[in-house]
């Protein structure tokens, strides 16, 4: 295919998106546009600026096992290095998730400048009974003292019995975990949390969900790690060691909505045409191809023709939007697609409460997340802003906390008034001994839509949707929303990537798209 020729439509200006644009416009392509609904750029991985404190909504560490992605990710923020270190200085080591590479900071690159990547030190941990655990939970000395030995030895009897005898065929989500962990396990660490999340039942999830993010995950595989550990090592220094393996990540100074702000203001430079708060009102196709794209924008409807189309767009809206309508099939499985939607609630402190267990005067906890599994509270996970970035909080003598609402669309917690959502939140900071209410200087709510694509409703019939949409030569899935599939940023670059790459072969072979993260290992849920 001729690049310089082709007219190219990009929906949506998330990660996905916008690496489509960068690699086709890499490519030689120049007649590209990038709609998107919104008026900001980064999609799930936008960064919310609220009188100077800024939110990363759900959490984005920068880490991936692809070099490409890691290379992308730094051609667009250099690593910059840190207060009294000389620029260039090489990295040693970058660890996380188990996973260890060197990186060289780049020449010149300085924290003080504006668009640069941080290194970040990693922490998240599950509060439990007013006690602190490792995530993902560690089979070690430390947390059977914090659970105590008679719930330990039940842990070991259920895990036992669950190796003994396993449910078969593993079918839903509820069968995944009480295999891999035990029943008790499951019950006290997984399934209160899992179904806080997702607002279903675990036997109603499809074990699938946790085959793509927790498939390596395992009482054994952690039982095994930990006995070679010792055997190597002994005792402390094997935990150290195992610590150690995921302390480090990389981390936009302003948070991950600077990553893509900065791609869209360097494809804006390269002539790509990027329309904001274009909302796509209509999918054209005739003859077996997609022709054409209308897009509600500030000027009007507008049409967008083309001959290639790079989706990013949730599934169920995308099939309501094909113009003529899809068979009844088709329409009846869009239509049943089901999303899980996301509220931040961001507290400003004074400072957190000594029973946190923090250091300081902030009594700050060096956690980046904690996995709230506490009864009695509607939230799932807390974010410290603190830790993540300084940059992302105004007022260092202040503490900067995301509270992390899972919820549906129209539920009781959606309809929440902004001020009700953030009474809550304040409340439930107190009832968790971690903030008094006093202490709160100021407050937001931030709701997102289709945050997570849900593996129920009609999901089970899902394939048989990706085989009529793929039957178009011309239309391309990608992303976490564009592919109903709970990927990450990075496995989101990499589908964007395997797009590219069949536009610019001609091939209408989606197959390379739909194989990202499909064989991949356990990676903690961030976006």
């Amino acid at each position: 295919m001729d690049a310089s020729r082709a007219r190219i439509v990009v929906i949506g200006a998330g990660p996905a998106g916008l690496t489509a644009a960068w690699e086709l416009a890499e490519a030689g392509a120049v007649h590209i546009a990038v709609l998107e609904a919104t008026d900001l750029v980064g999609g799930l991985s936008r960064s919310i600026n609220h009188r100077g404190n800024r939110i990363d909504i759900g959490g984005h560490r920068f880490f991936s096992k692809s070099d490409w992605v890691m290379e992308w990710w730094l051609r667009m923020l250099p690593l910059a290095a840190e207060a009294g270190q000389t620029p260039g200085a090489r990295v040693l080591q970058l660890a996380y998730q188990g996973r260890r590479r060197a990186l060289e900071r780049s020449a010149g690159a300085v924290e003080s400048e504006e668009r640069v990547m941080l290194l970040r030190r990693r922490l998240s941990r599950i509060l439990f009974g007013g006690k602190f655990f490792d995530y993902p939970l560690k089979a070690n000395f430390e947390t059977a003292l914090k659970l105590g030995l008679w719930r330990c030895a039940a842990f070991g009897a259920s895990y036992a019995r669950a190796m003994l005898f396993p449910r078969r065929p593993e079918r839903s989500l509820e069968d995944f975990f009480i295999n891999r962990f035990g029943r008790r396990l499951y019950l006290q660490f997984f399934k209160e949390y899992t179904e806080k999340v997702w607002g279903q039942p675990c036997h109603q999830i499809s074990a699938e969900w946790g085959a793509q993010r927790v498939k390596s995950l395992s009482i054994a595989k952690a039982l095994r790690h930990a006995l070679a550990a010792l055997l190597r090592r002994g005792g402390a220094a094997a935990e150290a060691q195992q610590t150690s393996l995921i302390e480090q990540f990389l981390y936009p100074k302003y948070g991950p909505g600077l990553m893509w702000e900065e791609a869209a203001r360097r494809l804006q430079a390269r002539g790509v045409r990027l329309e904001l708060n274009a909302a796509v009102r209509g999918v054209e196709h005739r003859g077996g191809r997609v022709v054409a794209v209308r897009a509600a924008t500030a000027a009007g409807e507008q049409r967008f023709e083309a001959d290639f189309f790079v989706s990013t767009m949730p599934v169920r809206d995308l099939v309501g939007a094909l113009e003529p309508a899809p068979p009844p099939a088709a329409r009846e499985i869009g239509a049943g697609l089901e999303y899980r939607d996301f509220i931040t609630v961001g507290l400003l402190y004074r400072r957190l409460l000594p029973t946190a267990a923090g250091s300081g005067a902030l009594n700050l906890v060096p956690d980046n997340w904690i996995y709230v599994q506490e009864p009695g509270v509607k939230v799932g996970r807390l974010q410290v802003f603190n830790n993540w970035s300084p940059y992302l909080v105004k007022d260092q003598a202040t503490v900067w906390i995301g509270m992390e609402y899972f919820c549906r669309e129209g539920d009781e917690l959606w309809g929440m008034s902004d001020e009700a959502l953030i009474q809550l939140g304040r409340d439930e900071m107190r009832r968790l001994k971690l903030a008094d209410p006093a202490d709160c200087l100021d407050a937001v709510a931030i709701r997102m839509p289709k945050a997570y694509p849900g593996y129920y409703g009609s999901y089970a019939r899902f394939e048989e949707l990706r085989a009529y949409l793929d039957a178009f030569p011309n239309l391309f899935l990608v992303g976490r929303n564009g592919m109903h599939r709970y990927n990450n940023q990075d496995h989101s670059m990499l589908s964007a990537k395997k797009a590219v790459e069949a536009i610019l072969a001609g091939s209408a072979d989606k197959s390379a798209i739909w194989a990202v993260n499909v064989d991949d290992e356990y990676h903690e849920e961030t976006r």
